[in-house]
């Protein structure tokens, strides 16, 4: 005898060329039944498509924090715009066999680690003038079926975006194109730049740009993303009122869809802390 459910595949293939009705009698099956079986296998369809698109940015995120664990793989999503229940975030990575990377404990001494800075920032987002206090990190940007890697610099003072590259390499070479930039701004007195500890924030490439640039370093503590919410709360805006609208095919396109994105948001995008002036417009008030 076939199954109910194979009965209710064979009139979902055949519907729309002959009548259900007909379809419903010769399968012995009721039309509240079939309907029932549809919406349920809408939902499986549904969330598998869904679980794919997890799939893609918990790799992507992956590869740019690879000492995430789900816990903070669900914040990080979250700060995307894509709220999802730890536990299917849990699941999806173990199905993809992605695990936080630890890093082991050196055992003997003469070897000099990773360059460190301490927390100057602090979570004192506040910044009196501009070029104070400057945040930085990386986010992914989905490209057609691969991924490219945007680079920012953002000033607390009025949440302006000072400096961005793109690339489609997530290396020491895309940090330092990025501070390139910042050459021959008016930094303040004490002047820093705020980061994670990501393997490119942690070399002496880096260290001795800074020091170049006459600011200081300034690095989270490992394992806490609050430290530099401000900058992956920028990133947020970027994909969810552009990138994942536009979903670029090309790096070029990416490239026009950013550029575009953050001239937008520095002059026009209003900021409630800002009395519904843009980081721009704040900035020049302020200087009047």
């Amino acid at each position: 005898m076939v199954l109910k459910a194979e009965r209710f595949l064979i009139i979902e293939e055949l519907w729309k060329k002959h009548p259900l009705a007909w379809l419903l009698q010769i399968g012995e099956v009721s039309r509240a039944g079939y309907y029932k079986w549809r919406k349920s296998r809408s939902k499986r369809v549904l969330r598998l498509e869904e679980d794919l698109l997890l799939k893609e940015h918990l790799l992507a995120i992956h590869k740019i924090h690879p000492y995430f664990g789900y816990k903070r793989m669900t914040r990080a999503l979250s700060r995307e715009g894509i709220i999802v229940n730890h536990k299917r975030v849990r699941r999806l990575m173990r199905g993809l066999g992605i695990k936080s990377v630890i890093r082991k404990k050196r055992s003997f001494y003469g070897i000099r680690g990773s360059v460190i800075f301490p927390n100057v920032l602090n979570r004192e987002f506040y910044a009196e003038i501009p070029f104070q206090k400057l945040v930085t990190d990386i986010t992914y940007v989905r490209v057609g079926d691969t991924f490219a890697y945007l680079s920012a610099v953002l000033d607390l003072y009025n949440n302006e975006i000072v400096a961005w590259e793109l690339s489609e390499r997530n290396d020491l070479h895309l940090v330092l194109n990025t501070l390139k930039q910042l050459e021959g701004k008016p930094f303040g007195k004490n002047a820093l730049l705020h980061s994670d500890q990501g393997f490119q924030y942690t070399t002496q490439s880096y260290e001795n740009q800074l020091k170049e640039l006459k600011i200081q370093g300034s690095h989270s503590r490992r394992g806490n993303c609050h430290d530099h919410a401000c900058i992956e709360s920028f990133f947020s805006h970027l994909k969810t009122e552009k990138l994942y609208l536009v979903r670029p095919q090309t790096i070029e396109q990416a490239y026009q869809a950013i550029q575009e994105y953050i001239h937008f948001y520095n002059h026009n995008r209003f900021q409630e802390k800002f009395n519904g002036l843009s980081p721009i417009e704040y900035r020049e008030k302020t200087a009047a």
